[in-house]
């Protein structure tokens, strides 16, 4: 299927872009950077908008998403923007109780562990996703040749989420579940995948230029689990937009140990955490671009460690392909924007000098 012909992609607006250009596998003059979990709560102007409000209102809010996401382009001049949303918000749209507690994150009312409770999970009918449609439609209308990054949880973290009943470091009834019953493990993870595909889907018919697949619990995983039980689900997601020719990213945290087998889920870019150094993660992926991946602990350093650090992941970013420059993780709540502005500038900059 093409993208609609007012698409920035399809009409050109965006095909220039540096991080369009940088995840087709082009080096840009300067090299594109974004922060993920740049829209939200390390800006004031975010917790002025929010004072206190529910999070996944907010997410369903359309003008106030929009404005949200469009925060940190006005303020820190990156080179893209990132829809502003939550992993669960595709799971909450298709009828399934759960709410966000402040502090803790993600809690589901009933948690879904055996063959019947999947089979009563609800399908994410298409004109749910309505109110995700009209927002990207909003930040997309604003931003010109700024690209947007689309947004969506991975299979195995939002069945992490599913099954735990909330946020769990160690995912051991996610686990469990995946080797005691492995089919209804799988039912599951199709179902996160279908409804992950149909939001990044709805994202980029209405405007994005670029989508992002993120798996925060990837990591507790062996290297034989995450290929057998857990890629081809992933793949299943990402492919829920391959027919529309759009850059995908994927990313995961601690993958380490993963990281070769991240493209086979149909990941044009691999994102990397502060880890494993650039170079090595070229090494291990050749031909593949890269994004990533300043350590978020060093938004807190002196600007000078800061910057010794940037150079050094730029330097090594020169092993890959491309890069897109980012964090190795998302940006802390407590992070100051001066500093991330900041940065945004030192690689600007550099790249400039060096060209």
């Amino acid at each position: 299927m093409p993208l609609p012909a007012e698409h920035p992609l399809a009409s050109g607006l965006t095909v220039a872009s540096p991080l369009v250009q940088a995840a087709r596998g082009v080096r840009t003059p300067v090299r594109p950077v974004w922060f993920m979990r740049q829209a939200g709560r390390s800006l004031p102007e975010y917790r002025e908008l929010r004072a206190g409000g529910d999070m996944l209102a907010a997410c369903l809010n359309p003008a106030m998403a929009a404005e949200i996401t469009l925060q940190p382009v006005r303020r820190h001049g990156v080179d893209a923007a990132v829809y502003f949303s939550d992993i669960v918000v595709p799971v909450l749209l298709a009828g399934v109780a759960v709410k966000i507690v402040p502090g803790k994150g993600p809690v589901f009312d009933e948690p879904v562990r055996t063959a019947a409770d999947v089979a009563r999970l609800p399908r994410l009918e298409p004109d749910a996703l309505a109110p995700i449609a009209e927002a990207v439609a909003l930040v997309v209308a604003e931003l010109g040749q700024t690209p947007l990054v689309g947004f969506g949880g991975a299979p195995y973290t939002l069945a992490s989420y599913l099954v735990e009943g909330g946020p769990s470091k160690e995912q051991l009834q996610t686990r469990a579940l995946m080797h005691s019953d492995p089919a209804t493990w799988a039912a599951l993870l199709d179902w996160c995948a279908d409804v992950t595909g149909a939001f990044l889907r709805a994202q980029v018919l209405a405007g994005a230029s670029v989508v992002q697949l993120f798996d925060s619990w990837a990591g507790s995983l062996s290297r034989a689990d995450y290929e057998r039980s857990v890629l081809p689900h992933s793949k299943r997601a990402l492919d829920a937009v391959a027919d529309l020719g759009i850059p995908r990213i994927h990313f995961g945290v601690g993958t380490a140990h993963l990281l070769d087998l991240l493209p086979a889920a149909g990941a044009d870019v691999v994102g990397v955490d502060w880890r494993v150094p650039l170079d090595e993660a070229a090494r291990r992926l050749p031909g593949v671009v890269l994004q990533g991946n300043i350590d978020p602990a060093l938004l807190f350093a002196p600007p000078e460690v800061l910057d010794r650090h940037v150079a050094d992941v730029l330097r090594r970013g020169d092993a890959a392909p491309a890069h897109i420059v980012n964090l190795g993780h998302g940006v802390p709540p407590d992070t100051d924007p001066a500093v991330l502005t900041r940065l945004v500038d030192l690689v600007h900059r550099h790249d400039s000098v060096v060209e």
